[in-house]
């Protein structure tokens, strides 16, 4: 039997626009992140929001440990939304990894997209030689060796630490809750492919326009991944947030709207007078 895309990734399609924008949700998270910026873009966009196979209200029955052993399969996903829902020229919105998840995915058919918005994106999170990823090897190891023996510790130690903003434990608590939720061998499984994943050599393989959101102070992408990501991803916007942690769409709505819509309206002004 055929798998229906739409309920396996519990696809929602809202809006009263035609262009389509499809918003891409985080390492153990799920398609309500986006809650507080969603509903700025309806009156302009055919929204798209999912949850990846294993998060959210996805049918876990159709997870497959080997296809989300790594980006590749998740990517797969992404591109079968696109097809089920028939997309073309569509804005891609990823949050953390969806935005290597994004690029794979329009490297892989261009046609389905328009442009890349990225925001907190890493190609890779292990420093190596000149490159400053954020972690040395053996704290990623560390870290993954403590998912697995400890969960529930792991995500009370990582959710601080991806959120900051102290001053609102509630976005703390609530990330926490959805690490918590998420099976653990999947959450590692995706952790796995996510923190040894290198993405540096897809760059250049760009096809579309990118926007860059880099948070001041992002404990998971520094900002010189931002700067990397903009010098090696062609004709890619590098935008210095004044939001600060890893989560500026939850933490910082405003101004993660503002810096989209400002990226899109400049798009478009560039598309018909370019």
């Amino acid at each position: 039997m055929p798998v229906d895309v739409l309920s396996r990734n519990n696809v929602k399609v809202m809006g009263q626009g035609q262009r389509p924008l499809v918003m891409a949700h985080g390492f153990g998270c799920d398609q309500k992140m986006w809650r507080f910026v969603a509903p700025a873009f309806a009156a302009d966009y055919r929204l798209v929001l999912f949850d990846y196979v294993g998060f959210g209200q996805s049918d876990l029955a159709t997870y497959d440990p080997l296809r989300y052993s790594h980006l590749q399969g998740y990517a797969q996903d992404v591109l079968e939304i696109c097809a089920a829902l028939e997309l073309e020229q569509a804005i891609f919105v990823g949050h953390s990894v969806s935005s290597m998840i994004g690029l794979l995915a329009a490297i892989a058919a261009p046609e389905r997209f328009e442009r890349l918005v990225m925001i907190g994106p890493s190609p890779c999170y292990i420093n190596e030689d000149a490159y400053v990823g954020g972690f040395e090897r053996q704290d990623i190891d560390q870290l993954l060796d403590i998912m697995e023996k400890n969960y529930i510790g792991w995500a009370h130690f990582l959710a601080p630490v991806v959120m900051q903003n102290a001053d609102r434990p509630q976005l703390t608590q609530e990330l926490e809750e959805s690490f918590c939720s998420t099976d653990p061998a999947i959450a590692t499984r995706f952790a796995r492919a996510t923190f040894y994943g290198d993405n540096r050599d897809d760059l250049a393989r760009a096809p579309v326009p990118s926007l860059i959101l880099q948070c001041k102070d992002d404990a998971i992408a520094p900002t010189e991944v931002g700067r990397y990501l903009h010098q090696h991803l062609p004709h890619s916007t590098l935008a210095l947030m004044e939001a600060t942690g890893h989560c500026p769409h939850m933490s910082h709505p405003d101004e993660t709207v503002q810096r989209i819509k400002t990226y899109l309206e400049a798009a478009s002004l560039g598309s018909a007078y370019g």
